[in-house]
């Protein structure tokens, strides 16, 4: 133990003397932990939000739309209700409308659903204020938390009977739009609840099923929702349904889509760890370089301490020891700057556009103990890999070849 601590004093004493090359070889080093921590961690973070947002609807959760040209009956849900697995499938309306606050416009989902189906399909649905309106009482309306308080300020726009003037937009016969002004009133608040895919409870505006047909004027249904028996039935139900209809619907399956989100993630963290190990390539390089110079430098002086009795093990040790220090100094810093950088990328928020509407989704970036172990560990290979040929090089100078060295 005293002789690892006198190498790892000398070490450090070798490397004060040379700061200026010692300190671009540790940013070399830094590059790679900084790169590792921060995109595998914000990549990570973002995929593990969009799963959970998936799974939040439930995993037993289906949602059939109807594509171009076909309109979905009473028939096509009698079908789908007579489907093994299926224990509850209910039609819905979807649109998008405007909405005039004391803080300006803002875009809201509309959704005239019934209230048994929302509450099975959405996980952890919960009331802050009111209730949910009777299946007769079209003009009135459960909203969303940024619906009623502002998403920026806190403020509070609509209270409990409060009347909000929705104005949606209606594509008419030859491709004109008319504007469709409906006055709902508040009957009750839902608690923040998040976000989630397909629908947005925060963001949304929910009406009785009823409120579809009288009150929007909607003549087709948007969909239907299923919810399955449990989760084994969901593969089953998605293929009947697709091998029965082909291209006249369209199936979501959030337990499906989790799955292959699951994948990409997978697919996309490779990419971002391929990609730091250019970096960490690098530092190899680096490392390598600094140390070879630094044996080349001082020739004389390992031949001189090994005529002083050092053996080629503590040589090698000694100049892995350099190595060492570096390697843990640049890890540090790296791994420092990468959590730093990650928290930085992820509060800009990953947007996507469909070009009528934006959503900006929000995540933490996911670090973890095993990333960050896994950082160092191979931080620390790469600089013992750096050192290992600098070291046995020095460790098999001759001393007298050595001492006679200028």
């Amino acid at each position: 133990m005293v002789v690892i601590t006198d190498i790892l004093r000398y070490s450090y004493k070798v490397l004060t003397e040379k700061r200026f090359r010692a300190v671009l070889t540790i940013v070399g080093i830094a590059i790679g932990p900084l790169a590792l921590v921060m995109m595998t961690s914000v990549v990570r973070g973002y995929a593990s939000y969009v799963e959970s947002q998936l799974l939040a609807l439930g995993q037993n959760t289906i949602v059939v739309t109807a594509s171009s040209g076909y309109t979905l009956t009473d028939k096509d849900l009698d079908f789908i209700r007579g489907i093994k697995g299926v224990a509850d499938a209910q039609p819905f309306y979807m649109t998008q409308a405007i909405i005039q606050t004391v803080e300006g416009q803002e875009r809201v989902w509309v959704y005239a659903i019934d209230t048994s189906i929302l509450l099975k399909a959405i996980g952890n649905l919960q009331l802050e204020a009111g209730a949910f309106p009777a299946p007769n009482e079209v003009t009135m309306a459960t909203i969303g938390h940024f619906v009623a308080y502002s998403e920026g300020t806190g403020r509070k726009l609509f209270d409990l009977g409060d009347a909000i003037t929705l104005l949606i937009p209606q594509v008419e016969h030859g491709g004109k739009t008319s504007i469709t002004r409906v006055v709902v009133r508040v009957e009750g608040i839902l608690k923040e609840y998040g976000g989630a895919m397909f629908v947005s409870p925060d963001q949304g505006v929910f009406l009785p099923f009823e409120a579809g047909k009288r009150l929007l004027h909607m003549k087709q249904w948007t969909g239907i929702f299923i919810v399955a028996e449990n989760p084994n039935y969901v593969a089953g139900i998605v293929s009947k349904i697709r091998n029965t209809y082909a291209e006249k619907v369209s199936v979501i399956a959030f337990q499906q889509i989790a799955k292959v989100v699951s994948s990409i993630s997978a697919a996309m963290d490779f990419i971002a760890f391929s990609t730091s190990l250019s970096a960490f390539a690098v530092a190899v390089a680096g490392t390598a370089a600094t140390m070879i110079t630094s044996v080349i430098e001082r020739t004389r002086e390992i031949g001189v301490l090994k005529a002083l009795g050092f053996t080629d093990g503590q040589v090698t040790a000694m100049i892995l020891g350099e190595a060492i220090i570096m390697t843990l100094i640049g890890a540090s810093i790296g791994i420092t700057l990468g959590v730093a950088g990650a928290y930085a990328l992820a509060s800009k928020g990953l947007v996507i556009s469909s070009g009528v509407s934006k959503i900006v989704i929000k995540a933490p970036p996911q670090i973890t103990p095993e990333n960050i172990s896994m950082t160092l560990a191979i931080t620390m290979v790469v600089g013992i890999i750096g050192g290992v040929f600098p070291a046995y090089r020095a460790a098999k100078i001759p001393p007298a070849v050595a001492l006679r060295y200028e």
